[in-house]
């Protein structure tokens, strides 16, 4: 592969009639959404085409989880190396991770962190998370402190997700780094392996950037080195596999380039397509929209309502051109949506069949999304209730986790 700086890391975000894509900003111009062929083709990365599906399943022993089988992760880097571990049981951690912007997290937010726990069930390894309060704050018009609370929110969320605490450390970057030596001198030596001009090259900084977002790439990679969390892993340079949104592969490719030279492996990546908005594929989910997606707050009259009203639909307009012409699957929300959360393949495809020749129509499909997400929502809250703050203190606190390979 070519260097990943010089070569197609020049550019964390496509600008193009289609797509514009980097760590901030995700925005296409199709009712399909992102062209991720195209994304693939620009960032260097691996198609998870069925090679790697079927050595995933006779590695483990396990049928891929549908996010893979579906293509909702469908891309990455380096995943046969970490499979190549696995089967001579050696030892590699999982690293992900969530910039808090708001109290509570949205549907889109689980789709890494679902994958995650499964993959920590699956391989049986340990898995960091790092709450970057510090970008937010940096990047957003919120304060160092309220960034600092919004990420105790989201841990809460994380932790409901069902991760093992023996396997499992959460961290805000702003706790963190002021009290560990290890991962401060870590991030001090990727800065050292990074200048101006390559970071301003990779994510479109410029002379009027503030010196903490030029700073801050280095912070999320160090979580990539092992020895940035000495109470974990002590002294010990395990490899690492990241399964994260694909616009956060820039900084990540940077780190492949710096690892090398610091005597680490390079990080594994798993990529996932983007979380629609309610609106469709060519709007962007905003904060300040709430009606833009489905937050795991929302009661079941919220959601219920949000669909109904804001799920961007690919029915016909009258339901006599509906059942001549049917659906369209490729742009209709409620059935995307499906693909994330119906595990159930057979009754997704009956619905995909039934809608693209019109004898399902919009009204019923979301309904069928109704169904659905609302116990997967409602779950979720009971299980955040239980999460006590000595709970969420027992997963933000450096420790030795309780892991073994094979």
């Amino acid at each position: 592969m070519a260097d990943e700086i010089t070569g197609t890391l020049k550019e964390a975000h496509i600008e193009s009639p289609d797509d514009v894509v980097d760590p901030w900003n995700v925005v296409s111009n199709s009712e399909k959404g992102v062209d991720y062929e195209k994304l693939i083709k620009k960032f260097g990365s691996s198609k998870i085409d069925d090679e790697l599906l079927s050595r995933f399943e006779k590695v483990t022993g396990k049928p891929v989880h549908h996010y893979l089988r579906r293509g909702i992760f469908f891309s990455h880097r380096d995943m046969h190396t970490i499979l190549n571990l696995y089967e001579n049981g050696k030892p590699f951690y999982l690293y992900t991770g969530r910039g808090p912007s708001s109290s509570s997290m949205h549907l889109g937010h689980l789709i890494p962190f679902t994958l995650c726990k499964w993959l920590q069930d699956v391989f049986n390894v340990p898995l960091v998370i790092q709450l970057t309060d510090d970008e937010k704050c940096l990047w957003k018009d919120i304060t160092a402190e309220e960034a600092h609370r919004l990420a105790y929110e989201n841990a809460k969320d994380i932790i409901a997700i069902g991760f093992d605490l023996e396997k499992t450390f959460i961290f805000s970057d702003i706790d963190y780094i002021g009290n560990s030596s290890d991962f401060y001198k870590n991030i001090i030596k990727i800065q050292k392996c990074v200048t101006y001009n390559q970071v301003k090259g990779i994510f479109g900084f410029d002379d009027s950037t503030v010196i903490g977002k030029i700073a801050f790439p280095a912070i999320q990679a160090t979580p990539c080195f092992s020895t940035s969390f000495p109470s974990i892993f002590g002294t010990n340079k395990l490899p690492c596999l990241i399964p994260c949104a694909i616009d956060q592969d820039p900084y990540f490719r940077m780190t492949r380039d710096v690892a090398p030279r610091l005597g680490f492996s390079k990080p594994a990546l798993l990529h996932s397509i983007f979380f629609p908005a309610l609106q469709g594929a060519k709007t962007k989910m905003s904060a300040s929209d709430a009606n833009s997606t489905i937050y795991m707050s929302d009661t079941a009259k919220q959601i219920k309502n949000k669909v109904n009203k804001h799920a961007f639909s690919g029915g016909q307009t009258t339901i006599e051109e509906h059942r001549k012409l049917g659906g369209n699957c490729e742009i209709d929300i409620s059935y995307q949506y499906l693909k994330f959360f119906l595990e159930d393949d057979e009754k997704l495809k009956k619905i995909g069949k039934d809608y693209t020749s019109g004898n399902l129509l919009t009204g019923e499909l979301k309904k069928l999304l109704i169904e659905t997400i609302t116990p997967v929502i409602t779950n979720h809250q009971q299980r955040r209730a239980q999460v006590t703050d000595e709970v969420l203190k027992q997963f933000m606190t450096p420790r030795k986790l309780n892991y073994d390979f094979k």
